[in-house]
């Protein structure tokens, strides 16, 4: 009813594009316009003014000639200044603006190696809106936003990588480990040390309580009994500490049977050969 009475409905965020005999008139704001079809007037079209968003997906190599899918993300628009030009001058908005965007990518990532391209994306979403903008601005569109968002190397290329990150964190963990083994193995050895030091002070501190406990004993029994020598109070006290020691053996649960000589002479025996060993020893 509303095109039979010449009464035209414009939508809010959207012009339209109103021509007189086929020619270009003028652009019709929202709301509500009259349009005398009868005089040759219509609409060719409308055209939005909203933000659009295309996703472009562009196969290209780097410098070290890895294949990688580079995924532009652009935001554009029409502008409402230039609706004319964006309206009559493209017949296909997205497929111009994917053209651009393949050919910055494929002049730029080409340049770069693969890691590099991945540290900046930001660059080369630069280099993207840059073209875009000057390229579309004379065809009445503006370029709101371009991002780079997503990178994606060959499939045989990502688990390469994924290997060899792999393979630098285990020999990281290596050395960590074998680090870790030497510590111990240091402390282990400095307290090994540290006992047989300490075991060493105990048994000179007890070597040296026994001499001056038999120097004391010796001279304590020279002195209350008359007549009797150092050698002969020694010779007492090494047949005593020499039956000790095998009482000491008899009473251990794994020790087998010791056959002595037994007899009065026996113990003066014993006495001479305690004796003749130390000097030996101390000859040696």
């Amino acid at each position: 009813m509303g095109q039979a009475l010449g009464l035209v409905q414009v939508d809010q965020s959207t012009v339209a594009i109103k021509e007189s005999f086929g020619k270009f008139d003028e652009v019709l704001e929202p709301g509500c316009h009259f349009l005398p079809w009868c005089i040759g007037k219509q609409i060719a079209g409308y055209l939005s003014l909203r933000v659009q968003q295309l996703d472009v997906r562009c196969e290209t190599k780097t410098k070290d000639n890895v294949f990688v899918n580079v995924v532009a993300s652009v935001q554009y628009r029409a502008l409402a200044e230039k609706a004319s030009d964006a309206f009559y001058r493209l017949s296909n908005t997205r497929e111009q603006i994917q053209s651009y965007v393949f050919d910055v990518i494929r002049a730029s990532v080409p340049k770069m190696n693969l890691d590099d391209a991945f540290e900046q994306k930001n660059e080369i979403a630069k280099a993207v809106e840059d073209e875009l903008e000057k390229a579309m601005s004379t065809y009445g569109y503006e370029i709101v936003q371009t991002l780079i968002v997503d990178i994606e190397p060959d499939e045989h290329v990502k688990r390469a990588m994924n290997e060899i990150n792999a393979a630098a964190r285990l020999r990281v963990a290596a050395n960590e480990k074998a680090e870790a083994e030497k510590i111990l193995q240091i402390k282990r050895a400095e307290g090994d040390a540290e006992s047989k030091y300490l075991a060493g002070l105990g048994i000179a501190r007890q070597r040296q309580a026994i001499v001056d406990g038999l120097r004391d004993s010796v001279l304590a029994f020279s002195e209350n009994v008359p007549g009797t020598s150092a050698k002969d109070v020694m010779d007492m006290v090494l047949v005593t500490q020499y039956f000790d020691t095998m009482k000491e053996i008899g009473a251990s649960s794994k020790s087998s049977s010791v056959f002595i000589p037994h007899g009065p002479g026996a113990v003066k025996d014993i006495a001479a050969q305690i004796r003749d060993g130390q000097l030996q020893a101390k000859l040696i």
